[in-house]
């Protein structure tokens, strides 16, 4: 088993009664993007908290490379991820967010925090609260506190949300760079035109059910 690639084994997932995912079974390499498409309710997010270990599967397994999620460890490992709305302090600039963020590992310092949020188009310098940015300058800095530890992995759940089309041309050329950085980078979205620039392999999901679509 590679070291990174991640594989669900007959993956099922009952909340109050209800199959959210339905015997999925998914197996992604160890380095590429990979998209997964489907309408709201469809299961995609509910997938990708079992993944990272936010949510343990009522049946089946969750690996990443030799550790199984839940057993062999709680969380996913060298992971960065953005999963739902980003939440951060509010009164506190981006800056200081995400060092209060990096602080938890300790792995990064100011100098690398500042060169990440200049990567996904933000000012490091600004010191606007960031209860007062945009939908999407909250969007790039969630994206920023993903990827600034440099992780193997990166998850993204709508990762252009609130993004304007400069937005959505940078962070695609973010993503695509990471690529090529050899990142596996796993990404849920409605936008079926970002998966078909940016995505190795697409997959649906459909009432809790996951088929390859390309």
């Amino acid at each position: 088993m590679n070291e990174r690639n991640i594989i669900f084994k007959n993956v099922t997932k009952v909340i109050k009664g209800q199959i959210i995912l339905n015997d999925i079974n998914l197996e992604i390499p160890e380095q590429g993007i990979y998209g997964i498409v489907g309408r709201n309710g469809s299961g995609k997010t509910v997938l990708m908290k079992c993944l990272c270990g936010f949510m343990p599967v009522t049946k089946g397994e969750v690996w990443v490379g030799k550790k199984r999620i839940g057993y062999d460890t709680e969380f996913i490992e060298d992971t960065g991820f953005l999963i739902e709305t980003p939440g951060f302090l509010s009164t506190e600039s981006g800056f200081k967010n995400l060092i209060y963020l990096a602080s938890i590992k300790n792995m990064i310092g100011k100098e690398q925090v500042r060169e990440c949020i200049a990567q996904v188009g933000l000012d490091p310098a600004d010191q606007k609260a960031v209860g007062k940015y945009s939908l999407g300058m909250r969007q790039r800095l969630g994206i920023a506190q993903a990827i600034m530890e440099n992780p193997d992995i990166i998850l993204l759940d709508e990762p252009m949300n609130g993004l304007d089309n400069r937005g959505v041309g940078e962070i695609r050329e973010l993503l695509l760079d990471l690529k090529m950085k050899k990142k596996l980078i796993l990404i849920i979205s409605h936008n079926r035109e970002d998966i078909d620039l940016l995505c190795d392999r697409v997959y649906e999901m459909d009432s809790g059910e996951l088929h390859q679509v390309r």
